[in-house]
Parts: structure tokens; sequence; C-alpha cells
């Protein structure tokens, strides 16, 4: 799969790792690229920036996503590369049902909402290409969100069934999984907030640097931070000793940051 000359369509594209998705595209020469995001002004900047299209999408709705895909169909005749990036992170521990489901919704919904839409297109050509964001902590886990860590977990899940599944027909599935990056969810609105992963935070730019190279390779697990995948194997090798150093860790962190419990 080459972004030269392909037709992408990036989810929570106005700001954040999507943003930088979506300039990285155009760059490469991709013929058109779709700003999605529930912010449309902030999309239309970026689309304005690069030469494409925006259009509001709250992914955490079916039918949103379904007309987010016929409006891409409409201007450029087909798909090649869906990113579904846009997410969400609540960090209060107690969250209510409402809470739960909102994020469920965006977090993993929004990639099963997106394949329903983007697949038969692909596998009536024969290729395409799903880019789901999901997170370290889909590998590992999130201190400070059960709903956060639950439904990233879910979306690798669902990334790697999608894999398997369509894997022989065509379709290339990679899974991004980031830890720290500097962008609102990690620094806050201010760019104030002060958290575990900022120390080795990567910027927006080096994210989406990794994800072209992991589409044009066509490798699964997208790792911006290559520990992540040394995280994991100590996890896979030894679950209790892995468990007991992330309650130690949380400790830690508890002390340094204020988590609470």
């Amino acid at each position: 799969m080459q972004v030269k000359d392909a037709v992408v369509v990036v989810t929570g594209g106005a700001s954040g790792i999507g943003r930088a998705m979506c300039e990285r595209f155009a760059a490469e020469g991709a013929s058109g690229v779709v700003v999605s995001d529930r912010n449309l002004e902030g999309a239309q900047v970026v689309a304005e920036r690069i030469g494409g299209l925006a259009v509001a999408t709250d992914v955490g709705i079916e039918s949103e996503v379904q007309a987010l895909v016929a409006t891409a169909l409409a201007r450029y005749g087909r798909i090649d590369i869906f990113c579904s990036n846009a997410g969400i992170l609540l960090r209060e521990e107690d969250s209510s049902n409402e809470d739960w489901q909102r994020v469920m919704d965006v977090n993993v919904m929004a990639h099963v909402f997106a394949a329903r839409a983007v697949l038969p297109g692909m596998l009536a050509r024969g290729r395409g290409c799903l880019v789901n964001t999901a997170s370290a902590a889909g590998l590992l886990t999130q201190m400070d969100s059960a709903t956060y860590a639950v439904s990233k977990h879910a979306a690798v899940a669902y990334a790697e069934w999608l894999a398997v599944t369509y894997g022989e027909r065509g379709i290339h599935v990679s899974c991004l999984c980031p830890q720290g990056v500097r962008t609102p969810m990690l620094l806050g609105a201010d760019g104030e907030r002060k958290a575990m992963l900022t120390a080795g935070a990567l910027s927006p730019e080096e994210v989406a640097g990794e994800v072209l190279r992991c589409i044009e390779d066509e490798r699964f697990l997208v790792l911006p931070h290559p520990e992540v995948l040394q995280y994991f194997q100590r996890k896979a090798n030894d679950y209790d000793r892995w468990l007991g150093g992330m309650r130690r860790l949380r400790a830690k962190v508890d002390e340094q940051f204020g988590l609470g419990r």
C-alpha cells in the first residue's frame, strides 16, 4: 500500500495525531485527504491548508460514519486508506454508565462502524487499508482511567480480528499504539498538565511518520515508542510479575502526580 495517489480518510483530523496524519499524507502525494472531526471549524482549517475535504462527524454515531464514507466516495470515487483515529479519554475512575457507553462508542464502536462502511468497497477492489488508533494502553493498561484501558484493549482486539479475517483478501490492517504524545489529551488544554508520560512524549508529526512507514511496510502494530514492545513482551512472559511491577509503579505515580484511588 502506497500513500501516493491514495484517497485517505482520517477521523479526529482537526488536531493532534489526526491533524499530523492528514498533513503527512498530503505531503506524500495522496490524491485526496478527507479531514473528519466533530470540530468542523478545526477540520476546515486543516483541509484548507492541505487542499483536502472537511467533514463534520461524530464517530460514535453509525449514521454519521456512513455519511462520512458516502461524502468521501461522492467526491473521490473510492477510499484506499481509512484511519479510524478519533478517541476520547475520561480520567475519572468512578465513571457513570453513560460515560462508559460514550467511551466505548467512540473508542471501539467507531472502528466497527468504519469497517462496516468501507470494507465492501475495498473488498470489491481487492485492496484497502484500515488504520485503527488504539493506544499503548490497549497492550498494557491506563492507570487513571478504567474506561480508556478497557476500550483500548477492545480496539486492539477488533483490529486483530479484522487482520485475521480479511488479510488474505487484500485488506491490510495497522493498529496504532503510541504511548505519550504531545497533544491536549496528554498535556491538557493549556499544555501545562504534568503526567507520567510527559518526559518521553513524541510529537504528533513523529507518530504520523511511523504510521506512514507501517502502512507502506504493511505492519500490524504501529509502535512509535519502541519500548512498548519490550513492556508487552514482559507482560506476556510473566503476567503476575508484570502486575506486581505495575502496582508498584501505580503507587509511585499516585504519590508523584496525585492520581488518587
